[in-house]
């Protein structure tokens, strides 16, 4: 079905099981070990012999030989793969570097063979036993070194440049400037569970379980990578253990397990250990950021511009960190500026609010260092400078925008008002004390998605979809839809998700998910309440479905008498035309966090945090909640302590660990609250939903930050904001 905006006579609105705080029905599988992750599909496939990577010892080179005899030999050894033996292989789409590298070497811990042998341990063993002879030559790692040489990307959807009115000009004739550069580093997914696919062909089909966002994409580039027809492949992904946008695309582990199966000829289990995760998968660019604000004395934004530099391999994508700028605040003049710069580290791409979440990092300091210039309270300045269009694009207006709200209201809950403006007056004990805040915003697209409902006999209800479920609450949404569309208790209906066999959904990523496969759920079930109505012979638009049984014209029906003669199945899919052309879907917030920091030490304590959210209808508060907190912790290690360490001259991520990758644990955490604003989005789909999973992070560094100098008088550009960066500007009085 296409969707018209707005929506009108909606089941939905009534809100029976949508918008309710449900358990989510994955949980107990979880917490009790029984959740079936990719590599343990033991049932599936019981005697699955296990694939070892070994990845290139080098950043940049060729492979001159490769002596893999002694490995052969080794104990329960069954094959061994390398780019001469699997034969001819084409690339994905999506994929930048080739996933099986060999004779050429793009980054470091690129895959350049897998052992196969009975056991792990048998595999890993057999693995030092390859002799690899490498040709090296000489890389870029630097991003600062090179981002002289960088250059305008492509552009894929949305122009890299933008430019409206004369900011140069405007800029420079402003009574008040701001000209100030940012720095974030290169950061890791880091999610628990690591990559990993298991491989089994029968014939030539081609099943692989694995660990990915979306299903459809990995299907589609695993056959062009296999060079095989799409409809022999299958790929399973019922359970992922955190993605964070590092499995939206097909990776090393789903490929070798493929190609180790068919060597061995039986079925092949493959994942790569962390060191690996780290340097042949995926992860945040570092970028650097410029960002110029010209205002008048009042406070108001005349020229605003911000360009960002990143580097990737070639060909890869730009981080498009002034996506926000275009978009979050007024200015008549205004600029913005994508360069990448050639680096040969692994390959830098999506990863949670990709864009939004390291420009956020940069903007939102630069709009407080300019509100401190004009001596406005932050929290007013930003109110002072809302648009309800586009200022790109006047004529496109936000589809809701409750962002001021979010403002006041996160100032009043968190008392804002008790915060003193000048920095470094306020101390309890030896500790330092510091309250800050940012804006939150993150764009919330549409996309096209399909699912097949079926209704059975005894009145149940299974709910088919390619649709994944990363931890997010997928399943549990999904069947508040179905069970809010045909009139039926939540416990009466199975979700069966990440099946390339299922109608094509959105997938999960870039905040889409949930409002778009929810919707394509909501328009499988319009097309079997319209059979099931014409089965009981009675009005689809007058009929109600509710406590399992179908209301019309005074009359009673059990739902399940409907497919009494046999099981009803309706498949649809849900598009959005044109809508994104006509409104700019976005999501609004506000984080409040208050610090403390040691005088002496430089340790920065999180003590309080809050955001407030306007994300559109919320489809269930808990699975909403868990989302935004899970979003606000990793923006504390944004800010505090996530960087991965390059080493700039062997051209690898050092610390490629969780022992030296730092990330927040329980201690580092306070209490955190989140309010989310009523709000129902006629325009962003039937459900009247948007996405809130990313909106949670975008800010929250920065409001760190800006805590920590209202705390010290230290402003902080370089992300992250470790002791080193503090302890010589602290004040020398305890």
């Amino acid at each position: 079905m296409k969707f018209i905006p707005p929506a009108t006579n909606n089941p939905i609105d009534r809100q029976r099981h949508v918008g309710r705080p449900y358990d989510r029905i994955d949980g107990p599988l979880k917490v009790t070990g029984t959740a079936t992750y990719a590599y343990e599909h033991h049932k599936e496939v019981p005697n699955a012999a296990h694939g070892y990577m070994i990845g290139s010892a080098i950043p940049k080179g060729r492979i001159v030989r490769i002596d893999a005899e002694a490995a052969r030999r080794a104990p329960g050894v069954l094959a061994i793969v390398t780019a001469d033996s699997a034969g001819k292989l084409g690339k994905g789409e999506k994929n930048v570097a080739t996933l099986l590298g060999g004779p050429k070497i793009e980054h470091y811990h690129q895959a350049v063979a897998l052992v196969v042998a009975e056991t792990f341990e048998q595999a890993r063993a057999a693995s030092y036993l390859v002799k690899i002879e490498y040709a090296e030559e000489k890389g870029k790692f630097d991003l600062a070194a090179n981002k002289d040489a960088a250059k305008k990307p492509d552009a894929e959807g949305d122009e890299p440049d933008t430019r409206v009115g004369q900011f140069e000009r405007n800029f420079e004739l402003a009574p008040v400037k701001l000209d100030a550069s940012y720095t974030t580093p290169d950061q890791s997914h880091a999610m628990m569970e690591p990559h990993a696919s298991t491989a089994e062909w029968k014939g030539d089909q081609l099943t692989v379980w694995t660990s990915s966002q979306m299903i459809d994409w990995w299907r589609t580039d695993l056959a062009k990578t296999l060079d095989i027809p799409k409809e022999k492949v299958r790929v399973v992904s019922p359970f992922i253990g955190g993605g964070f946008g590092g499995k939206l695309f097909l990776r090393a582990d789903a490929v070798l397990a493929a190609l180790g199966a068919r060597a061995a000829k039986r079925p092949v289990k493959v994942a790569l250990h962390r060191h690996q995760v780290f340097n042949n998968t995926t992860h945040r660019p570092a970028t650097i950021q410029r960002i110029r604000i010209g205002a008048g004395r009042d406070g108001r934004i005349n020229a605003i511009g911000h360009e960002t530099w990143n580097g990737n391999l070639p060909e890869g994508k730009p981080e498009v960190a002034t996506q926000q700028t275009r978009l979050l605040y007024a200015g008549a003049h205004r600029m913005t500026a994508t360069r990448v710069a050639e680096l040969d580290l692994p390959e830098g791409n999506s990863m949670r609010a990709p864009g939004e979440a390291p420009g956020m990092m940069a903007l939102e300091i630069a709009m407080d260092e300019m509100a401190e210039k004009l001596g406005i309270d932050p929290v007013q300045f930003r109110i002072l400078n809302d648009t309800k269009v586009d200022p790109e694009k006047p004529i496109r207006k936000f589809s809701e925008r409750r962002f001021v709200e979010c403002l006041r209201t996160g100032a009043e809950r968190f008392g804002w008002k008790e915060r003193n403006p000048k920095p470094g007056q306020r101390r309890e004990d030896r500790w330092l004390i510091g309250h800050g805040m940012a804006a939150a915003f993150r764009n919330s697209p549409v996309n096209p998605s399909a699912a097949r409902v079926r209704l059975g006999r005894d009145g149940a209800v299974t709910v088919e979809t390619d649709m994944t479920d990363i931890g997010t609450g997928s399943y549990t949404i999904i069947a508040q839809t179905a069970a809010e569309m045909l009139g039926v208790p939540l416990d009466r209906v199975q979700v069966k998700l990440g099946d390339s066999d299922f109608p094509v959904s959105a997938g999960s990523g870039g905040q889409f998910g949930a409002n778009s496969s929810t919707a394509g759920v909501y328009a499988a079930c319009v097309k079997l309440r319209e059979q099931i109505a014409a089965r009981l012979g009675v009005n689809e638009r007058e009929a109600e479905f509710i406590d399992g049984n179908v209301r019309a014209g005074g009359k009673s029906q059990p739902l399940a008498q409907a497919a009494s003669g046999g099981e009803l199945v309706a498949e649809d899919k849900i598009e959005f035309g044109d809508l994104e052309k006509k409104h700019q879907l976005s999501t609004f917030g506000a984080h409040f966090v208050e610090v403390a920091v040691d005088p002496i030490t430089g340790e920065t304590r999180v003590r309080r945090m809050l955001a407030v959210c306007a994300a559109g209808r919320i489809l269930n508060p808990k699975q909403a909640r868990s989302q935004v907190i899970g979003a606000m912790t990793m923006g504390v290690g944004a800010a505090l302590m996530e960087h991965l360490a390059v080493d700039t001259k062997r051209g690898f991520f050092a610390n490629h660990d969780l022992a030296t990758y730092e990330v927040p644990v329980h201690a580092d955490i306070p209490h955190q609250d989140v309010i989310f604003l009523d709000e129902a989005d006629e325009y962003s789909s039937p459900m009247k939903a948007k996405g809130i999973a990313e909106l949670g992070l975008c800010g929250v560094a920065a409001a760190v930050a800006n805590a920590i100098y209202n705390a010290t008088g230290v402003r902080v550009r370089d992300y992250p904001v470790t002791l080193d960066k503090l302890l010589d500007k602290l004040p020398l009085t305890v």
